[in-house]
């Protein structure tokens, strides 16, 4: 029997690969236009980092992340998102000495056990920023604009920007208050793990994938948001609005982390049903503070880069093609094509080939299909002439290149054009 990929995962094949090199180019160039600098972090973590800041009572945490024993017997865990291991990384390097405020982006897989299924894989690709150092609303603009423009950019409309307040320490404990009376008269009819969360983060009650729709009369933490984060959510509620960016506020919206403060929003597709969020984030000032650094703001998103490549139109997106195709007829033409291929590809220039040697016609079908404009024709007949033929594929039309100034003349038309 042969053996096959492991449940929940995927390969990403070479026809898919131009639209998610697409997306992560179109996502490079924003992001440092905007003053982003790439960051790679391990892809596994001690467990605890994970712990400490996602939060002991998450699904993540509970359920889902793949936990191991190295050889030493410290717990190990391949990251289940990106946000934990950044700030490690910022806070373990001292960035935060560098600049008042340090804007990261990371592109990578991510690892957690979930029920696979359309859409949702057990190692999945995010593309995530984050900015540390300030908590000023304008930074939480700054990054919701982005996240507007990236998908813009790649041509996928339709999304609805829902934002909210998550307030802060000196406001949600009289919400958390609130909540439990409010969810005390459900208790009996909700689930165990609700119930659970309900004495250690009753908050995470709402996110619930069971019993969520039960909420719909809750308490909203708008509502007992303290005088500097209501002022800080309406600046970011108007400087969206100055910038024309669309959206909703969504006052039940919590995330299933627990690092989350103040401004937490999410970008959903309708269509999507339950698994319709496309991209998600939040501030999150206390997570440097809690991993070991000084208190330190923050915000930042993820996108999920499945969902997002399975939104976008691949009509628009060309498959990379050689320039030239390179057909050598015969053995002698194969060898002699060798130095011609390397000098070219030394140049810059694209090429293919296919070092079978076989006959014309079926040189002329890989030619085609490897959608190269150009096709160069070299066998034992065009080397003993000491010319080769140059036969452009759309017009069928050919012309003769001397063997002698071969690597020179098809520099000179490729570099061209």
């Amino acid at each position: 029997m042969a053996i096959q990929a492991i449940k929940g995962v995927k390969d990403i094949l070479p026809a898919d690969m131009p639209l998610w090199q697409h997306l992560e180019a179109t996502a490079r160039k924003l992001f440092e236009d905007y003053g982003f600098s790439e960051i790679r972090v391990p892809v596994f973590e001690y467990t605890e980092l994970f712990a400490r800041s996602i939060g002991v009572s998450t699904d993540i945490v509970e359920k889902e992340m793949y936990t191991f024993e190295d050889r030493d017997g410290r717990k190990i865990t391949l990251r289940p998102e990106g946000t934990a291991g950044v700030v490690r990384a910022f806070v373990e390097h001292k960035m935060y000495a560098e600049s008042q405020l340090t804007r990261l982006y990371y592109m990578g897989p991510m690892f957690r056990h979930e029920r696979p299924q359309k859409g949702r894989y057990r190692q999945f690709y995010q593309i995530g920023v984050e900015a540390l150092g300030l908590d000023h609303p304008h930074v939480d603009i700054e990054v919701l604009a982005m996240l507007h423009a990236l998908f813009t950019r790649i041509g996928v409309g339709g999304l609805t920007l829902q934002i909210n307040s998550l307030g802060d320490s000196e406001c949600r404990g009289a919400y958390r208050d609130a909540l439990k009376s409010y969810l005390k008269a459900k208790l009996p009819t909700l689930c165990g793990d609700c119930q659970r969360r309900y004495e250690t983060n009753p908050l995470r009650v709402l996110d619930c994938k069971v019993d969520g729709d039960k909420f719909a009369d809750s308490p909203i933490m708008l509502d007992y948001l303290c005088t500097p984060c209501k002022e800080h959510f309406e600046t970011v509620e108007a400087g969206l609005r100055k910038l024309d960016i669309p959206f909703e506020i969504n006052p039940r919206l919590v995330r299933g982390l627990d690092y989350y403060t103040r401004t937490t929003f999410e970008l959903v597709m309708g269509h999507l049903g339950a698994q319709n969020t496309v991209a998600a984030g939040g501030r999150y000032d206390g997570l440097v503070r809690e991993i070991g650094g000084p208190a330190t703001g923050g915000i930042g998103f993820a996108l999920g880069v499945e969902r997002a490549i399975s939104l976008m139109n691949s009509t628009n997106i060309a498959r990379p093609c050689p320039a030239l195709f390179l057909s050598a007829l015969g053995a002698e033409a194969v060898a002699f094509a060798l130095p011609i291929l390397h000098d070219l590809r030394s140049a810059g220039i694209r090429v293919d080939t296919d070092y079978s040697g076989s006959s014309l016609k079926s040189q002329m079908k890989k030619a085609d299909k490897s959608g190269a404009d150009l096709t160069l024709i070299i066998g034992e007949q065009e080397i003993a002439n000491g010319k080769a033929i140059l036969r452009n594929m759309q017009t069928k039309e050919q012309s003769e290149l001397l063997l002698a100034t071969l690597k020179e003349d098809l520099k000179k038309r490729l570099l061209s054009a």
